[in-house]
């Protein structure tokens, strides 16, 4: 018998959370949701409408509230700490690790956070605030500061003794932080070396000093990149003096792999990748319509070139018929450049040093796909409309359209981030643009020129 898929299992709750909220049977929702893991939770939660999402959240115990915020976007965290009391968030935040107290505090009531930090002790405090000083996106902001650190000069089993006292260890820790007694980092120590070397050892005979470190402005995505080529499953966060300030966990990489992910699909089209699926529709408006308004503007740009050969067009309807093969071509093929131009930069594989080989890589890319689909072309415009010259102008405009569109997709994501645009956002807008005016005017022009 197969085994559910996790999108099944998770149409299988949905579809049980639906029977229950819609045919009185509140009472089951307990049961079903004590079965499951934060996370799930929360995307159930994302998955249902605003009026079930708040019967939902009714349901979900105020142990796993804190957890649950964490899990969920922006945008419904947001609508779920609207709804909330004071005291329920304060009791929310019992217990959570500090870095996903900085993921949540900021949509906090002013009241709400004061609070918190009031009921903190100095050292817990000045963790926090210490996170909080730091960009969301870069490692500062993304590091957890719960690490257990020792002296190079103890033995293993002083070490071992000073975690029996301590009870528990953060988890996934699979090494302690070696500073000195100003707390700059010397090196790692692993658990497995505590566990299995002789206890008479010291802790600098045993431990790591050749450690990959992070500083603490790195931006997230080099973070993640850094994990998944070095295959780590934690590093030390420093300040610019070598100060240990704490540790990146594989787990806080996954979600920042994630938010990239969605970053860049979500972008494609205008949005966020935060955007909440079941927002009120006057914000969902809102937010498309800038949008909306910005490619309004880019096909007034293609309708006026278009324009400019409104004569020809009257004389031959053929090239009102094939003007969108042009464009379409153009189109897709500087999308397949764009995409693989902007996951390069985000994995860090593109630079100034090799942005040149890259260019001209993906122009001879475009002028041989483009000869080759130009002859495709060509041919079924002939058979369509019996007319060569009509064939050689389509074929000569797919070659200089995608041709364009080779350099436009290679080169748009490199100028945006020059001027710090996000190219994920801005580029396909910018890209479309091109393709079009470019595909309408070496076609309509070829035409003009040698049709007319």
């Amino acid at each position: 018998m197969a085994e559910i898929t996790e999108q099944e299992k998770h149409q299988e709750q949905l579809n049980q959370l639906h029977t229950s909220l819609h045919e009185g049977s509140l009472d089951q929702v307990p049961e079903l949701l004590a079965k499951l893991h934060p996370a799930e939770i929360a995307s159930l939660l994302e998955a249902l409408p605003v009026e079930d999402r708040s019967i939902l959240w009714e349901q979900v115990s105020p142990e796993v509230n804190g957890d649950v915020l964490t899990q969920v976007n922006d945008s419904v965290r947001a609508t779920l700490i609207k709804d909330m009391a004071s005291h329920e968030l304060v009791a929310a935040t019992e217990g959570l690790d500090t870095d996903d107290l900085v993921d949540i505090l900021p949509e906090m009531p002013e009241d709400v956070v004061q609070h918190i930090l009031d009921s903190m002790d100095a050292q817990n405090r000045h963790r926090l605030e210490s996170v909080l000083s730091y960009p969301e996106d870069t490692a500062g902001g993304l590091m957890n500061v719960d690490t257990i650190t020792v002296r190079a000069d103890i033995t293993l089993d002083v070490v071992q003794c000073y975690l029996q006292q301590l009870g528990e260890i953060p988890a996934t820790t699979d090494s302690l932080m070696v500073v000195d007694r100003d707390g700059k980092f010397l090196g790692l120590l692993a658990l497995t070396k505590l566990l299995t070397r002789n206890t008479s050892l010291a802790v600098s005979e045993v431990m790591s000093s050749d450690v990959e470190v992070i500083s603490a402005d790195t931006p997230a995505t080099d973070v993640a990149n850094l994990f998944e080529r070095r295959d780590l499953v934690t590093a030390p966060v420093l300040d610019d003096a070598g100060i240990l300030l704490g540790r990146i966990t594989i787990d806080d990489v996954v979600d920042v792999i994630r938010d990239e992910a969605e970053h860049s699909f979500m972008g494609m089209a205008g949005l966020s990748e935060e955007e909440d699926m079941f927002a009120p529709v006057i914000s969902s408006s809102r937010r498309r319509a800038v949008w909306l308004g910005v490619n309004l503007l880019t096909a007034f740009l293609a309708a006026f070139v278009i324009g400019l050969f409104d004569a020809t067009i009257e004389k031959m309807v053929a090239l009102a018929v094939l003007m969108p093969i042009v464009a379409s071509m153009g189109g897709i093929a500087g999308s397949q450049t764009l995409t693989l131009t902007i996951r390069g930069m985000a994995l860090g594989q593109v630079s100034k040093h090799n942005a040149r080989q890259l260019l001209l890589k993906e122009l001879m890319v475009g002028v041989l796909n483009g000869i080759a689909w130009a002859i495709v072309i060509a041919i079924a415009a002939f058979w369509w409309f019996d007319s060569i010259v009509l064939g050689l102008i389509i074929a000569a405009a797919i070659i200089i359209n995608m041709f364009v569109a080779a350099f436009a997709g290679a080169t748009i994501p490199l100028l945006l981030r020059r001027v710090g645009a996000d190219p994920a956002l801005a580029g396909s807008v910018v890209l479309t643009t091109i393709t079009d005016v470019i595909g309408f005017f070496a076609f309509l022009g070829l035409a003009a020129l040698f049709l007319v």
